[in-house]
């Protein structure tokens, strides 16, 4: 007897898609995105503000684009996400659809119908895909755990008080807890 098999979701089933509803899709399987909380997108504008802040300061070339906001990871069409804040600095990766290839960072705010997506999935995603640094911030738990890919390194949590050091950056740091 023959098994079943799954369909396979590409990005124009993404696009296809009713107006309102938002989805991603990692290797041709579409997962549904809750609607953000207030406490969720206060903190997506206070850490976009801050990193775009730093960023004009130094007179840097990165951009932060907040959810909702597209990227491509891979040439293929399985693979789309919004994450909830993109840094990307190289700009031939911008078009008007969005990101195509991996931002340099990505910050992900942990809710609790995302908490398997964003430790698992996500992170492997990203890791495979060239992303350089990627922050899950756990508003629930109060921490900030922190995979830099490129360093190869074991992931580091920070709780919400600490001076998060942001890798991609000199002398940037950034404490979760000045922004509650």
């Amino acid at each position: 007897m023959a098994l079943a098999q799954e369909k396979i979701y590409t990005i124009e089933d993404i696009y296809a898609l009713p107006d309102g509803q938002r989805a991603e899709l990692i290797d041709g399987q579409i997962y549904n995105m809750a609607p953000p909380t207030t406490n969720h997108q206060r903190l997506v504008a206070k850490l976009s503000h801050q990193i775009l802040s730093h960023i004009d300061a130094k007179g840097g070339n990165c951009e932060v684009f907040p959810a909702p906001f597209a990227v491509f990871l891979n040439k293929d069409d399985l693979n789309y996400v919004e994450p909830d804040i993109s840094v990307i600095c190289d700009k031939s990766k911008l078009d008007k659809r969005g990101c195509n290839g991996a931002p340099d960072w990505i910050i992900e705010i942990v809710s609790p119908s995302s908490r398997k997506m964003d430790y698992s999935t996500k992170n492997t995603l990203y890791s495979n895909t060239g992303v350089r640094e990627y922050w899950i911030v756990d508003p629930d738990k109060e921490r900030t755990t922190i995979y830099r890919y490129q360093q190869d390194s074991a992931p580091m949590i920070f709780m919400f008080d600490q001076d998060i050091p942001v890798s991609i950056y000199d002398e940037f740091s950034i404490c979760i807890a000045k922004m509650l």
